[in-house]
């Protein structure tokens, strides 16, 4: 998987045949993506990295591909909130009152907005073969820690 990240690192850019929108793309290309998201059910794949590479596959630009794989996300998120708000919702506001959470959570849209606008920008100029590297460094530092600690 860190491989294909390094190979799908550069698509091109702009092709006329590339959907750069969620009103241009196809159920063709839709399913394609939710392919991809099932290779999130093994271990150690990124979700959003699995909607990512199959965004590109499908023909999507990068930056759409990755602006796709943060709403999907978003979605995920949203309801895992919403679940947790109704399980234990009573209890933070009881404990902390509102202002306190609803603090965090505003805080939390504004990290994530500018978080989500730096990354595709940086997508966009500079592709994914970063992360490639970055995530073969973290499974090689990764695998030597577990090797040291079982060693020693």
């Amino acid at each position: 998987g860190l491989i294909i990240i390094i190979f799908a690192a550069d698509p091109p850019a702009k092709h006329s045949n590339m959907s750069v929108s969620i009103d241009s793309m196809s159920m063709k290309q839709a399913l394609i993506i939710g392919l991809f998201q099932i290779l999130a059910l093994w271990p150690g794949v990124s979700r959003s990295l699995a909607t990512i590479l199959g965004g590109l596959v499908a023909g999507l630009t990068l930056p759409f591909a990755v602006e796709f794989s943060f709403l999907l996300g978003l979605i995920t998120l949203c309801a895992a909130t919403c679940y947790e708000m109704l399980k234990s919702g009573g209890e933070v506001i009881f404990s902390y009152g509102w202002f306190l959470p609803a603090i965090g959570i505003f805080s939390s849209f504004i990290s994530a907005w500018i978080a989500v606008k730096w990354l595709l920008n940086y997508l966009t100029q500079h592709g994914l073969a970063l992360f490639g590297y970055y995530r073969i460094i973290l499974a090689i530092t990764t695998g030597l820690l577990i090797y040291l600690e079982i060693a020693g």
